[in-house]
Order: C-alpha cells, then sequence, then structure tokens
C-alpha cells in the first residue's frame, strides 16, 4: 500500500490528505448483510426503527474514531498490537476468528453481487460469485497506482449505492413527517420489532472494520509529535464522520423505500407476500410489481456497486489480519488472491448445491457469527486504546473510555442475545429426537462457557509491559522547534518493502 505524505500547509488541505479511510470503512455500513437488514425492518416496521439506525451509527463512529487513534498515535494496526500483547495461543485464536469474520462478512458481499449479476445478465448464481471475486483482484489491482486511486474508486461505488436507492425514494414519495418521527422518537411498538431493532444493531458493527480502519490511517505518513498526532487524530474522525454520515443517509433511504412501498394499503398480494419474507432477490421483484421494471434494475445496479466495494475492503481487511497476526512477508497479489479464495469457497459451495435459497440462508448463518466474533476486536481494541503504556497521552479521557466500555457491553449484550434467541428458534423448529437436543443443549452450553471465558481473559488481563511506552510519551510531547526538526518513526509495517512512498503534495 503506498503512502500519502502529509506536508505543512494549510488546514483544509491537510484535512483533504486525510480523506480516504472513513470512507473506505463506511463501505461495511451498505454492504448487502445490512441491506436485507434494512429492507426486512423496513417492510415490517414502515419507519417505526429508523432512530435503531441513528443510534447504531452514531455508535459505530465512537468506535470507528477509537480505531483509528489506534493506528494514528501508535503508527501499528490493531492486529499487530494483539500479536506483540497475547501469548501465542491466544494469539492464534484471535487471527483465526479473526479470519472466519472476513470470510462471514464475506458471505452477503459475494452472494448480493451474485444476486445483482442475475438479475442484471442472468448469469447463474455460481457464475456470480467466481465473477465476483475476479472483480475483486481487479480493483484491488489498483493498489499499485496508490491507495489514493482505490479510495476514489470505492467513493463513486459508494455514490452509486446512494444515488440509485435516492432516485427509487423520491419516485415512491414516502412521508417526511414519518421518516422524522421515526428517526427521533424511540419507540418499539409491533410483533418482532425487538428482534428486528436488535438484527438492525448486529448488522452495524462488522469485527474486520475495526482491524481495517486501525491500518488504513497508517497509509498518511504523520510526524511523530503531540500536536501532528492530535490533528490528524481530529481530521481522521470529521472524516469519518462525514463517511458515516452518508452512510446513514443511504440507509435511512433504503428503510424508507420498503417501508413505503409495504405500506402501501393497495398492495397486491404477491407484492404483501414479498414484504412478509424480504431477501435481497425477492426485493427486485417487489420494486418491478410494485415500482416498475426500471426500479428493479437500479436496485440490482446499487447491490452490485454494494457487493463489489464491500468484498474489495473485506479482502483488504484480511490482508492486514494475515500480515499482522503472523507477520507474512507474502506479495500483495499473492496475499490478494489467497485471502480471496479462502473467503468465496462457502458461498460458492452454497449457490452450487442450495441455490438462491441456501444462498439467502447462508447470510443469516454469517450474520450470526459476524455478531458472535465482534467482541474478540472490540475488547482488545478498547483495552489497548485505554492504556497509556500504548497510547501515550492520546488515550482516550475517562469519559471517552467510560462511554466506549458502556456500548461494547451494550453490543455484545446485544449480540448474545440475537444470537441465543435465533440458536433457539432453530433448534425448536427442527424436530429433533430428545438425545439430539440434550447434546446440541450441552454443546451450546460448552460453547458460551468458552466464549465468556475467553472474552474475560481479554478484558482482565494484566497489560504487557512495553518498553517502548517511554519512548511514545517523549515523542509525543509539545515542542516549538521548526516541524523539519522533529523527528519521524516509521511502524514496521512501514519499514517493508510492500510500502512504497506516493507524495502527494498539498502546497
Amino acid at each position: 500500500m503506498a503512502q500519502v505524505q502529509l506536508q505543512e500547509t494549510p488546514r483544509w488541505k491537510n484535512f483533504l490528505g486525510c480523506v480516504g479511510p472513513g470512507f473506505l470503512v463506511s463501505v461495511a455500513y451498505l454492504d448487502p448483510g445490512n441491506l436485507q437488514t434494512d429492507l426486512q425492518a423496513g417492510a415490517d416496521h414502515k419507519y417505526e426503527l429508523l432512530w435503531i439506525v441513528l443510534v447504531g451509527l452514531t455508535f459505530a463512529l465512537i468506535i470507528q474514531s477509537r480505531s483509528a487513534n489506534l493506528g494514528v498515535a501508535t503508527g501499528k494496526h490493531l492486529a499487530e498490537h494483539c500479536k506483540e500483547e497475547y501469548p501465542l495461543p491466544v494469539k492464534y485464536c484471535l487471527w483465526i476468528l479473526a479470519e472466519v469474520a472476513v470470510i462471514a462478512s464475506d458471505i452477503p458481499e459475494v452472494i448480493g453481487t451474485a444476486f445483482a449479476l442475475n438479475i442484471l445478465l442472468k448469469i447463474p448464481m455460481w457464475s456470480g460469485v467466481l465473477l465476483a471475486g475476479l472483480n475483486t483482484l481487479l480493483l484491488l489491482g489498483l493498489q499499485r497506482y496508490g491507495i489514493r486511486k482505490l479510495e476514489v474508486v470505492i467513493g463513486v461505488l459508494v455514490m452509486v449505492v446512494g444515488g440509485c436507492f435516492f432516485a427509487v425514494l423520491l419516485h415512491v414519495r414516502p412521508s417526511p413527517k414519518g421518516i422524522l418521527t421515526g428517526m427521533f422518537v424511540p419507540k418499539l411498538e409491533g410483533k418482532g420489532a425487538t428482534s428486528a431493532a436488535i438484527a438492525l444493531l448486529g448488522a452495524l458493527i462488522m469485527p474486520h472494520n475495526l482491524f481495517l480502519h486501525s491500518a488504513l490511517v497508517i497509509s498518511r505518513k504523520i510526524p511523530r509529535t503531540y500536536d501532528d498526532i492530535r490533528i490528524a487524530s481530529k481530521h481522521f474522525l470529521i472524516e469519518s464522520g462525514l463517511a458515516l454520515f452518508l452512510a446513514f443517509l443511504i440507509n435511512v433511504a433504503v428503510v424508507s423505500v420498503t417501508g413505503s412501498v409495504c405500506s402501501d394499503l393497495n398492495i397486491f398480494l404477491e407484492n404483501a407476500a414479498h414484504c412478509k419474507n424480504i431477501s435481497l432477490n425477492s426485493a427486485a421483484f417487489l420494486f418491478k410489481n410494485a415500482i416498475g421494471n426500471w426500479s428493479s434494475k437500479l436496485y440490482a445496479i446499487s447491490l452490485l456497486a454494494s457487493g463489489q466495494s464491500s468484498t474489495v475492503t473485506g479482502t483488504y481487511a484480511g490482508q492486514y489480519i494475515m500480515q499482522g497476526f503472523l507477520d507474512l512477508k507474502m506479495k500483495v497479489w499473492l496475499r490478494n488472491l489467497l485471502t480471496r479464495c479462502i473467503a468465496i469457497a462457502p458461498s460458492l459451495v452454497a449457490c452450487i448445491i442450495g441455490g438462491s435459497q441456501g444462498a439467502a440462508k447462508l447470510i443469516i448463518v454469517a450474520s450470526m457469527i459476524l455478531s458472535f466474533e465482534l467482541p474478540f476486536a472490540l475488547v482488545p481494541l478498547l483495552r489497548f486504546t485505554s492504556s497509556e503504556a500504548k497510547m501515550g497521552h492520546h488515550k482516550n479521557p475517562k469519559p471517552v473510555s467510560l462511554v466506549s466500555w458502556l456500548l461494547c457491553c451494550c453490543l455484545i449484550g446485544i449480540n448474545l442475545y440475537f444470537l441465543s434467541t435465533t440458536l433457539m428458534g432453530w433448534i425448536m423448529s427442527n424436530k429433533m429426537p430428545k438425545i439430539g437436543l440434550i447434546f446440541t443443549g450441552v454443546l451450546a452450553f460448552l460453547t458460551m462457557m468458552l466464549y465468556v471465558s475467553l472474552l474475560t481473559y481479554l478484558t482482565l488481563k494484566r497489560e504487557k509491559s512495553a518498553a517502548s511506552s517511554t519512548d511514545l510519551a517523549m515523542g509525543t510531547i509539545r515542542t516549538s522547534g521548526s516541524r523539519d526538526e522533529r523527528g519521524s518513526e516509521l511502524s514496521s509495517n512501514q519499514r517493508t518493502n510492500e510500502f512504497e512512498s506516493d507524495h502527494i503534495i498539498l502546497a
């Protein structure tokens, strides 16, 4: 990955040099898995759950800003800190969980792309999965031309997703009063509103996004002084806020479209059936029947852009996870190929064996896996960003730490509730023999005990003394000398041959 040089320039130009990582990260909040959850929430509860989207993305901004601060302040990303902090068995456990999270997040993204290609070009699902993997590798090839080129392409794809849904939104003309009321008046009324709200929150924050954001900010060369790090952290916070605000508007548009279509009193029975159990595939038929063929095509284009952009960032995150935990010195194209092949394998098998129905069920399984794994990225992140040994003067202030840990506990509780209720529902709906139910219950109990034990260890583990903590603290004190005299330390991953300089003159 190429680096972007931030030089002493007017502040607004320096801010533009920081624009990019937040938009790459925001893609995860617009991936096909989130779109499916939004579509169902709107279909079932109209605009009622829009306040959940607002609260969820506000939470996301707080958590993502912690991830960016970790990379800016330390020059190392989350996976590298996990490798240094934890003993070998825990390190490998966290690496495996992170890789599984990348694969799980990739499932709805690849399947969403395959659905889009099937709707637009009538390509079989399994062929669409292979094409999705190939297209992602081609887009990742833009890395050789610099990180900025890839950021621009992803930004364009995000605009395509938003543009398509806003065009449909303007046509269906939802109630502005209803949207504002749903956004700012919290309520959970109607059957299944609580579980739908939990699904919305659970689908928002992705584990791999926390690894990715802390790594992407390192692509900017930031002088290792207190003021420069503080200003860069502020710039990345503003940039992330703008990117997530755009993601919020697009999520609102998705919920509002199905909320307006499915609440129509004159809706046909066939469309009502689609609204009851909407999926990425059936949404196209719903839009075609209720609005017109053009709307289903726009939906497919937005789904294609969403799937392609999110698979690129997912593969990117996989690169950093593999490099950070294992310190593999692999060629970039080879690591991309390896990560991509591992990620698309489950989707390809599901599409070949189960077709579109099997693919849709796999998306639900993937969301459960992501809910299960989120704490194993979130807890280390909050431990590291609250650590003076690692962050020096840039550690989380006490109010921020308190809010972050409260959010962490809430998210863990929500995800555990979602996971346990979904699992229990699946067990009860399957007519298993009594011995099978007992065996499944015991296995689930042991898994939960192991889960809670590992989380407790990650939360309470005594921090490893960092030899570099004094240097970090001394390197970030305020100085009055010129910036040319201030030392600039490069992080370990910036020292590898993989990183080429790609200076952007902001003067």
